[in-house]
C-alpha cells in the first residue's frame, strides 16, 4: 500500500507521542504536516481541506482550535484527536455545531501523572534535588550547611481536582500515612476523604495543595493570592495540570517574600516560558511539564490514539469520545 492511498490526517504541529512514534503511524496513515511547509498556516489548512482532509491529531502546543484560527479554514474537517487529557484549547462548543467529533486520552497517561506528582511532593519536601545540585558543584558527601527535610508521612495533603489523576495521587499518598482532603466540582460519597467546596478553606487546613484539575475558566487563577496566604508560610504546592491554574505571578511573589514554603511545579502560565526567578529557588523543583513522558505511556498513547483514528476512519465510535 503506498503512502498516499491511507488515510489522511492533519497536523498543525507534532505532538511529542507522534515525533515518538512517527514511522509506526505513518504505516496507518498520511500525514499532511503543516509544519514542514512555508506556506502560511491559512493556506496551508485551505490546500489540505482541498485534498478533503476530514481528521487532524493535534497539541496544546499548536495555535487554538478555534473556528477563527483553524476551523474555518477546514469545512472537511469531522475528527480532532489529541494525545492529552486537557481540552482547553479546544473549542468544543465550535466541534459540536460542527459536527466534529473529538478525542482526548482519558485514563491513559493517570498513573503516570500521579506517580510524578508524588515524586515532587517527596523532592520538595526531602530535598533530593537540592542534594543533587551541591554534589555536582563540587560539595562532598557530609559536606557543606546540614539541609534537613521534612518528612512526608502525617501530612495533609489538599488535592484539588480528584479525577482520574487527583484519584491517583490520593491512593499513593494514603500510603504514607497522609490524611486526604479534596476539592472537586461535586462530593464524591464513594470516597472516604473529606470535601471541601472552598479551596481556600482547603488551603488552611493542608501542608500541602497538589494540582490535579483541568483548566477551565472557572479553575484559571483558581489558586490565587488568597488561596497561598490561607496555605501559610510552611504550605508547600505543587501542580501537574495546567500552569494558569495558579496566578503565576502571585506564586512567584509568595515564594521569594517566603509566605510559602515550597513549590513543585510541572506546569507553567505562559509555556515555553519559566519565571527566571525560579531558577536560583532551592525550595522549588522544576519539571518541564514531563508527568506523562515514560515509555510505558507514550506506547499506551500510540495504540489510543491509532485507535481512535482507525475508529473514525471505519465509521466505528471512538474509544475515548468527548464530542
Amino acid at each position: 500500500m503506498v503512502p498516499y492511498s491511507l488515510p489522511k490526517v492533519l497536523i498543525i504541529k507534532p505532538p511529542p507521542i507522534f515525533l515518538q512514534f512517527e514511522n509506526q503511524f505513518s504505516r496507518h496513515f498520511h500525514f499532511l504536516k503543516a509544519y514542514e511547509s512555508h506556506q502560511p498556516l491559512p493556506a496551508f489548512l485551505a490546500a489540505a481541506a482541498a485534498t478533503g482532509v476530514s481528521a487532524m491529531f493535534v497539541t496544546r502546543n499548536g495555535p487554538p482550535i478555534t473556528g477563527a484560527d483553524v476551523l474555518d479554514y477546514i469545512p472537511s474537517l469531522r475528527c480532532i484527536v489529541t494525545s492529552g487529557i486537557g481540552l482547553d484549547y479546544i473549542d468544543l462548543d465550535e466541534c459540536r455545531r460542527r459536527g466534529i467529533v473529538v478525542a482526548n486520552a482519558a485514563g491513559a497517561s493517570s498513573a503516570d501523572c500521579a506517580d510524578f506528582a508524588v515524586g515532587l511532593v517527596i523532592d520538595v519536601l526531602r530535598k533530593v534535588t537540592v542534594g543533587d545540585r551541591f554534589l555536582r558543584s563540587g560539595g562532598g558527601v557530609g559536606g557543606g550547611e546540614v539541609r534537613l527535610g521534612r518528612r512526608l508521612g502525617g501530612k495533609t495533603i489538599g488535592i484539588v481536582g480528584l479525577g482520574a489523576i487527583g484519584s491517583g495521587v490520593a491512593k499513593r499518598l494514603h500510603a504514607f500515612n497522609c490524611r486526604i482532603l479534596y476539592n472537586s466540582r461535586n462530593k464524591k460519597p464513594s470516597v472516604p476523604y473529606s470535601f471541601y467546596s472552598n479551596v481556600c478553606e482547603m488551603a488552611a487546613d493542608s501542608d500541602l495543595l497538589v494540582i490535579c484539575c483541568s483548566l477551565s475558566d472557572q479553575t484559571r487563577h483558581l489558586i490565587n493570592k488568597e488561596v497561598l496566604t490561607a496555605l501559610g508560610k510552611d504550605g508547600i504546592i505543587v501542580n501537574v495540570a495546567r500552569g494558569p491554574i495558579i496566578d503565576e505571578k502571585e506564586l512567584v511573589r509568595s515564594l521569594l517574600e517566603g509566605r510559602i514554603a515550597g513549590a513543585g511545579l510541572d506546569a507553567f502560565e505562559h509555556e515555553p516560558s519559566v519565571p527566571q526567578e525560579l531558577f536560583s529557588l532551592d525550595n522549588v523543583v522544576l519539571a518541564h511539564h514531563q508527568a506523562s513522558f515514560t515509555e510505558d505511556c507514550f506506547q499506551d498513547l500510540f495504540e489510543l490514539v491509532k485507535g481512535n483514528l482507525e475508529a473514525f476512519f471505519a465509521n466505528k465510535p471512538l474509544l475515548t469520545p468527548v464530542v
